[in-house]
């Protein structure tokens, strides 16, 4: 699955900058440090965006396509920012069976967001995982570490309002 790139505006702060100018000048010296560089520069933004890799290309001294590689390529980096509230849909074999598909449409539409998006209030993201081990529980939702199982789309208006309060 390709990780999709944010179409919301970067905007990340002096402060947050500052910080990632001290990191990379502790790690310039090591290009082996690339990946400790990325994972704190994504403690820092909360994601990778373009210009953070840019930022990263450019005070590591690698080309950008590097960096963007090992961006994409590893399941832990974000290419699009977290929501206030990170829904997860599973849909490992389980839950897939028991209509996760249809669970995970409906909140693509409630939403207006696609998979590995972010609403353009900060509220809600999206995304798909393979399996959190609540297979009894088929369809299961997470909504950052709160549980919901035995799902239908019908009771998507009912969890998304409740974070909408």
């Amino acid at each position: 699955m390709q990780k999709k790139i944010s179409k919301l505006p970067f905007q990340g702060t002096p402060e947050q900058a500052q910080q990632l100018k001290d990191v990379i000048e502790e790690n310039k010296h090591d290009k082996s440090r690339l990946m400790a560089v990325m994972q704190k520069a994504q403690d820092i933004y909360g994601y990778l965006p373009m210009e953070v890799q840019q930022m990263i290309a450019d005070g590591m001294e690698v080309p950008l396509e590097k960096v963007f590689g090992v961006a994409s390529f590893y399941a832990q980096f974000s290419l699009s920012p977290k929501g206030q509230y990170n829904v997860s849909v599973c849909l490992g074999t389980a839950c897939y069976v028991k209509g996760a598909q249809k669970v995970l449409d409906s909140l693509k539409e409630k939403l207006a967001i696609d998979v590995d998006e972010c609403t353009a209030d900060g509220k809600f993201s999206l995304q798909a995982c393979r399996c959190i081990g609540a297979c009894g529980l088929g369809p299961v939702l997470t909504v950052n570490d709160e549980v919901y199982g035995k799902l239908t789309s019908d009771d998507i208006p009912g969890i998304i309002a409740k974070y909408n309060a």
